[in-house]
């Protein structure tokens, strides 16, 4: 990459970027934001990577979990508390049914511009600029407000070095020790998959007790009470991006110093396009959403600009087809990624294909379907050979009402109880405890059917 400058992105056709009003006020927090500490160093970014290239080869699972969109407004460190316990108690179920290790990707300390179908909406016969996240403008729905605004990236980046320092206390601070595992539960999580993890959580801490009875793992106790912790979001705003991009002294190669993973969205994977220019430059693990419009030819075209070495743990690809439509579309993209020999980590997102509107009008995911989608993907890994290495959700640690279904039966009428995203609807935290159950029996049943197939040869 010794001929790629963090600012050639300018030079290549833009889409879902603000066009700010204010050239000076746009440079200025630019020239501020460049002075800054990176949020994230190369040394952890690097240590991601070589996570995700475990799961690669099925020797670890990925979990991307988190906010949809971060609010300034209900940024909290509760809130941070919460989706992190939610993520420990999802990795845990994972981690003991599936029996490798799971890395924690946060969708958190930046996930906080966000790409839209139309560039304006419609309310009460108005019309204004589309909401395009805390970091652009706002969610009021006012002709000031929806005006892009620079100086928030200085507020995103302020909230977001908040929250990392936040998840680095709970990842090492003792917080997330497995001797606390019945911590992790969230009060209102009253259902069967609750009372399931409070069996496995009992399990968890007999064998401890055995062991420390025995004097076994007296020296992976620090092991068993810190976890790596690691941030992602869409590298959407470039602007941003490029501001926190630093050259790393060590390697030599570029940082994007935002977060330790970025992905591109389906709607700014264009080849040619400034979010893939900016993204095949810095070293970070990269994610490519990959949505039902990805033809096989643009897919090979974006492997070879985003992982010309072909390193492993380096692209991360994350369906998104929705329930019902895996079978017509992960088969061929998968078979392409096999006629290159590329090495991919293949994850799903059963999020983004499952949203609908309610019919109270409310946005919202249905939860079987995302179920349904999960499956799929493991279904249709089992018959190409291929390895499923992680999920990609939006949820969060609140008790909110979004998504419909699940033990707790959200229906349409719930929605407007506890409705507070400011885009996409989130699982709470018992349909994500009553998702990791599923992945986990999934895992499982992918580890048996890998051994059978053994013992017969």
């Amino acid at each position: 990459m010794s001929n790629w400058t963090k600012s050639d992105w300018r030079q290549k056709p833009r889409v879902q970027m603000p066009d700010y009003t204010d050239a000076a006020a746009l440079g200025a927090v630019e020239a501020k934001l460049s002075s800054y500490p990176p949020l994230v160093f190369a040394g952890e970014a690097r240590r991601l990577k070589t996570a995700l290239a475990a799961a690669q080869r099925g020797e670890a699972f990925l979990l991307q979990g988190g906010d949809c969109a971060e609010s300034f407004a209900e940024f909290s460190a509760d809130g941070i508390r919460d989706t992190f316990k939610v993520m420990l108690s999802m990795a845990m179920v994972l981690t003991y049914g599936a029996k490798v290790p799971v890395v924690k990707v946060g969708r958190m300390a930046g996930q906080m511009a966000k790409p839209r179908s139309a560039p304006t909406e419609v309310v009460s016969g108005q019309e204004l600029p589309s909401y395009r996240g805390d970091i652009i403008n706002g969610f009021e729905f006012t002709p000031e407000a929806r005006i892009p605004d620079p100086r928030r990236m200085e507020q995103a980046y302020l909230q977001a070095a908040a929250t990392l320092n936040l998840l680095r206390a709970f990842s090492t601070g003792g917080y997330a020790d497995v001797h606390k595992v019945h911590a992790w539960t969230l009060g209102f999580v009253e259902s069967p998959e609750a009372e399931k993890y409070r069996d496995m959580a009992n399990r968890i801490s007999d064998t401890l007790d055995f062991m420390a009875a025995a004097g076994v793992g007296a020296e992976a106790r620090h092991a068993m009470e810190t976890v790596d912790f690691y941030t992602s979001h869409e590298a959407l705003l470039l602007e941003y991006e490029e501001a926190l991009c630093r050259l790393d002294s060590t390697s030599g190669k570029w940082l994007a110093g935002s977060g330790h993973m970025l992905w591109i969205g389906d709607r700014t994977r264009q080849p040619d396009g400034a979010h893939v220019e900016f993204c095949r430059g810095v070293q970070n693990p990269i994610g490519l959403k990959c949505g039902p419009s990805m033809t096989t030819g643009h897919l090979k075209a974006l492997i070879a600009k985003l992982n010309p070495a072909n390193e492993e743990g380096r692209l991360t690809l994350i369906s998104r087809f929705g329930a019902g439509n895996v079978g017509e579309h992960l088969p061929r993209l998968i078979r392409a990624v096999e006629e290159e020999g590329a090495k991919v980590t293949w994850v799903c997102d059963a999020m983004h294909g499952n949203t609908i509107k309610s019919a109270s009008g409310y946005k919202t995911r249905p939860f079987e379907s995302v179920l349904r989608e999960v499956r799929e993907f493991f279904a249709v890994h089992a018959a190409e050979g291929t390895i499923p290495g992680g999920v990609h959700f939006e949820m969060t640690g609140r008790d909110v009402t979004e998504c419909t279904g699940g033990v707790r039966a959200v229906t349409d009428e719930d929605l407007s109880d506890r409705y507070h995203t400011a885009c996409d609807p989130r699982l709470n935290a018992s349909q994500a405890l009553e998702l990791a159950f599923l992945v986990s029996e999934e895992l499982v049943s992918r580890r048996s059917a890998i051994q059978e197939a053994a013992a017969a040869s």
